[in-house]
Formats: C-alpha cells, structure tokens, sequence
C-alpha cells in the first residue's frame, strides 16, 4: 500500500533519445512524454509527471489531491536535461494542480500552471487539469479525402469565427454557447452558406478574455470557457461530416506575462529572451519567445503537430508573423539588437518558421499553413527548398486595406482613387494569396463592414453587395469574418453575440443570401478557384475606365472554353449599353446579379442572358452589351460551355 505522499522515481516516460532530441531541438511530439500523462507502474494506477526547469532547485507537484501541499509530492531531475519527473500512484484523470518550483536563484518560488497541460480549470481560476484525450472519432471519410478541400486548386470560402460570441443565449444571462451546443448549429449554418472552413480564433487556453485568444498560456489545451477537450473535437468532428475543414488561429508570435504562465518559468527567461530589447513586444506588452533556444523549438513545433494529430485540424493561420520576422518590429531605433550580421532579420525566428512548415506538411501533407504577414517579405508562401518560409498561403493584407479605402469613398470620388482596385494585380501571384475580410477590421472604432459603406441605407448594403462580388471575381481563396455576411451594423464585440435579429430584414436576409450564392458559384464554377494562385486564371478585360468607376475581367479555368466574364459598376448610376469585349459568340447567362430583387437590390439587369455580337472589342473578337446595376456587379458564363 502506498502512503498520498509516495512518488516513484524508478518510471519514465522519456527515454534518453527523447532527452537528446529534445535538447537538440528536433522532439516534436512531447505532448506523448511531457506534461501529466496516466500511466500504470507495476500493476498501480497514477500519474505521470514531467515538467522542464532546469533552474529549479526544488519541483513540486501541488494540487486538489494533497490539499494544495507545496512541499508533499516532489519530483527528481531526469539527468542533466533539465526535466523533472516522477509518478504518482493513486491518481486519476480531473485532478487539478500546479507545479510549485523553487528557484537556485535568490530563493525565488512560484506556482505555475503545467506548459504541457492538456486540460486547465475554468478562468480566472489557473490550474492545470489532468486529461485523458481518448475519443472515438467518426469523421474519417474527411479525413482520408480531406486532400481535396485543402488543395491549392480547390475551393476556400473561410469563414472566421470566434468562438464566445458568434451566438449567446441572452435569457441565460447571455452566457456563450458551450462547444457541444455550438457545434450542430455552426455546421448547418457555415454548410448552408456554402462555406467551406471555418476559421477559429485561438481558443488556446488564455487568462483575459478580452484578447479574443491571442494571448494565449495554453498551447496544449482548449479553453475550458465552453466544455472539455472532447467537447471541442465533437465541435471539429461535425464539421468534418459537414464537409467543412477547421483551421486554428495560433500564436507563436507572443504570450503574457502573468505569473502562473510561461513567464520566469524557473527563476530564469527560460521560454523569452532574457534582454528586454528581444524579449518585451512593445505593441502588446507581452513575452517574446526564444526561437534560437532548441528547447524551444521542440515546445512550439509539438504544439502545432498536437492539435493535427489529437483534434484532426486541418491547418493553421499563424498570427502576426511579420512581428516574429523583424527585429524592430515596433521598436523605435534604439530599442533593438541586430543580428549577427547586422540586419533587422530576426534569423532565429526564420530558421524557426520554416521547419515548422516543413514538420508539418511532412507529417500532414493535406493540410495547410496560413501566414498573416503584412509587409512584402519575399516568399513566404513558397517552399523552404527554394528559399521561401514554406507556408502553403499567405494573407492578402495590401488588398484587404486598398479595396476597403477605395470602398468607403463616397461613388463621386472614386474615379480619383482607381488604382487602388487595380494595383494589387501587380503582386497578385507573387504569393498564393487569400483575401481576408477578418476580425481586424471591425473592431477598435473601424466600425462594422457595412457601417464603412457610403450612402444611405440601400448604397450601403448595395455597395457592400458590390465589395462581395468583387471579392470573389478576384484571384485567391477568401476570408470573411462573421456578420459580415449578414450586415452586422454595430462593429464586433466579444461580450455580445451576433444580431442575428437582423435577419427579419429584407435587406440583411438579402445580404445574406447574395453571400450564400456567391459561395456556391465559387464552388461550383472552376473558373473561379481552379487558378486563383496561377496567372493563367485572371485577364483585364478593362481596368481603365476610371472615368465611369467600372472594371471588367475574365476568370478563367483549366479548359480553354472555361471562361467567367465579371463587370463591377461602383457607381450608383445604372450603365445601360455597356460594351464590353468576349472571347467568343454565342449566348452569355447572367449567373450572378448583385442587384436582383432576391438580394434587396433594384432588380436591373440583363435579362437572364445576353448575346455576343460579332464586332471586335476591348481586342477580343466579339462584344457584350451589358446592363449594368447600379452599385452593382454582374458574373456572365457562356451558355454553351
């Protein structure tokens, strides 16, 4: 019989290729041997222990089973790897605890929450739960096809959601719905809207709710906000038998200072830089890891492979790289350390990113990785092997800015600002882009994406119809944040959900549903995905008529015939006999109309279809005569392919 004080020493998890990868910085899954982990040892039940500190001169595990004693359940050093461990029989799955760590520095002590753990208490409370993670998944016709929805050539319809106020129940005190209760309505909702992911913000673990997840202490672990950890994989799961992909927000970027985290773990800067210059994220007051630190490396490169290995994710969205990438980033001039070469490349954080990219498409091959970068570093949507950062896409923040600048001009200005819808074509295939309408840009007094719109209430959902339909004529895979879709008036704010009264209004139901169809043409039309990343896919038809405020252009497929001609009017003026130049004869349907009855618009268009005429136009051999809607645009395929 054991006494609650006893530990053994003589059990390990970790074998000593395990310490020498780690140390090396090449484990990239400690989830399996770090962390608490139940186990059985000699025939007795209990838990498994291991913890890095190799500053502590006395380790401690505290917690609900010994009555939070800081001195009854001590761990040993595994040699000089600076890991320490022990077992402790007796000890099952809920227990909740903490690591209480000495320090060999200046008698420093601290309680600190396990970085490894796969489960934590409820904020504001911090402890580390014990976890088992066994689920019984049934997404796999998902996940054995799921090559196929994440490919460069497929379509991305991204929806991005976050997770605590996409819906509230406001007669239950407007708490938020749990993981289990969002994940039936949120599949239904994202596949009847023809998405084809869903984005979430970071729902690692964080202390402050109010940074919606991007500061985050648990990069092992689901909030525990909205359930238990297989609460969120039945979440994953029913989009996946929804036909929906998830990709995850993560943040390796930074993370915050409070005690019970990451922060002086030992007595020492061991996960941040020890230099305050290197180690303070001046724009977010938080910590800044060491990626030049192999320990490190191996810590956040396991945490990416955790969540595609135990929660079938299907990519990623790495937040803020450019900060990661640039030394001062932020900083004024006398506030950074160049590298060894002088220069303002962070050369560890690089180094860090790519084999990141590379572990994970060598271990996942079907998913992929989004970078949000937001100055024009060069490639980092290419492979590592030809320089690149090997993300598989990249955000296309200079789009995102230019075409909301341009959008929110009253119509009689815009002739003067044309360029800014013209120019990103000069870039447009320099990077495998997605067009990201994100959270960004409707919060912090930016106002909601239909409160940026001119004009009275009809301009405005008309021209934020118009700014969707332009969205999705353009090259790349697409991004919009939730409300958006609808035409939430007020700017996001996650203590509240969506309005989703809004509904009852002919004018948002039609938003909604102009939304919805743009989803399904891009899905079903190959013209307008199969080369959203390859230049052979778009052609000007004309980009100059700044004078009428109009643009038209062709998105093209892989079969010589498969050709979608789109023509934007932003203007509130209806062009009747608009001439615009065809590839070729023969009947052109009119398959989408921003400005139809159905959406809220005026109802003027073309009939259905309109038939080319033999007369040379724009360099193309036949003509379209084209109605064009006010604040509107039009998506024309040849009836006969």
């Amino acid at each position: 019989m054991t006494s609650q004080h006893t530990v053994f020493y003589d059990f390990s998890l970790l074998s000593n290729d395990d310490l020498y990868l780690f140390n090396e910085g090449s484990h990239f899954h400690l989830y399996e041997k770090m962390g608490a982990h139940l186990a059985s040892h000699d025939g007795i039940e209990g838990i498994y222990f291991a913890v890095w500190a190799p500053d502590a001169e006395r380790l401690c595990v505290m917690g609900d089973f010994n009555d939070w004693n800081k001195d009854s359940h001590q761990l040993r050093p595994k040699g000089q790897s600076g890991i320490w461990q022990g077992f402790i029989p007796n000890l099952g799955a809920s227990a909740a605890y903490k690591y209480h760590i000495q320090s060999r520095y200046a008698g420093y002590r601290v309680e600190k929450a396990d970085p490894f753990a796969f489960f934590s208490e409820v904020p504001p409370k911090t402890a580390s739960v014990v976890w088992d993670l066994s689920y019984d998944w049934h997404d796999q016709d998902w996940m054995n096809n799921r090559g196929d929805q994440n490919r460069a050539e497929a379509p991305m319809a991204i929806y991005e959601v976050h997770l605590g106020s996409w819906m509230r129940v406001a007669e239950e005190g407007n708490r938020s719905l749990s993981y289990r209760e969002l994940a039936p309505k949120l599949a239904e909702y994202a596949g009847n809207m023809g998405f084809t992911h869903v984005q979430f913000l970071p729902v690692m673990e964080h202390p402050f709710y109010g940074s919606w997840g991007y500061q985050c202490v648990g990069y092992f672990a689901p909030t525990s906000r909205y359930g238990q950890p297989q609460d969120f994989m039945y979440l994953i799961e029913c989009l996946h038998q929804r036909g929906i992909g998830v990709i995850l927000d993560w943040v390796p970027s930074h993370f915050p200072s409070d005690e019970y985290g990451l922060g002086f773990f030992d007595g020492t800067h061991l996960f941040e830089h020890s230099d305050p210059n290197q180690r303070i994220h001046p724009d977010w007051d938080s910590l800044i890891f060491n990626y030049g630190r192999n320990e490190i490396r191996s810590f956040l490169i396991s945490s990416a492979l955790f969540w595609l290995d135990k929660y079938h994710v299907d990519g990623f969205r790495v937040d803020a790289v450019a900060s990661m990438l640039y030394l001062d980033y932020g900083r004024n001039e006398d506030e950074w350390i160049p590298n060894k070469y002088g220069g303002k490349e962070n050369i560890e954080a690089i180094d860090f990113l790519r084999r990141f990219n590379q572990e994970v498409y060598k271990g996942y091959p079907q998913v992929q990785t989004v970078a949000e970068e937001s100055t024009a570093w060069p490639m980092v949507s290419r492979p590592t092997y030809v320089g690149g950062l090997g993300f598989g896409m990249k955000w296309d923040m200079g789009w995102m800015h230019d075409t909301l600048e341009y959008m929110s001009n009253d119509p009689v200005h815009r002739t003067y600002h044309h360029n800014k819808l013209t120019f990103r074509m000069l870039y447009a295939f320099h990077e495998n882009f997605i067009l990201p309408l994100s959270h960004d840009e409707v919060v912090h007094g930016k106002g909601s994406l239909l409160a940026k719109m001119p004009g009275d209430d009809w301009q405005k959902f008309a021209n934020l119809r118009l700014l969707f339909g332009y969205m999705y004529a353009q090259p790349g895979k697409k991004l919009l944040f939730m409300g958006g879709e609808f035409g939430q008036w007020s700017e996001w704010y996650h203590e509240t959900g969506l309005d989703w009264h809004l509904l009852d209004y002919p004018l948002h139901a039609g938003l909604q549903r102009w939304v919805g169809d743009l989803n399904r043409a891009y899905q079903n039309e190959p013209a307008l995905h199969q080369l959203d990343f390859d230049g052979g896919g778009f052609e000007w038809i004309d980009c100059n008529d700044a004078m009428q405020s109009t643009l038209s252009l062709m998105r093209k497929g892989h079969g010589s015939d498969d050709v979608i001609i789109i023509v934007c009017n932003f203007t509130p003026v209806p062009r009747f006999d608009y001439r615009v130049g065809a590839p070729r004869e023969g009947f052109w349907q009119e398959i989408l109309n921003s400005d139809a009855e159905d959406y809220g618009g005026s109802g003027i268009g073309n009939l259905g279809r309109i038939e080319a005429t033999p007369v040379s136009h724009h360099g193309r051999p036949h003509t379209l005569t084209v109605t064009l809607p006010p604040l509107g645009v039009v998506f024309l395929k040849c009836e006969d392919l």
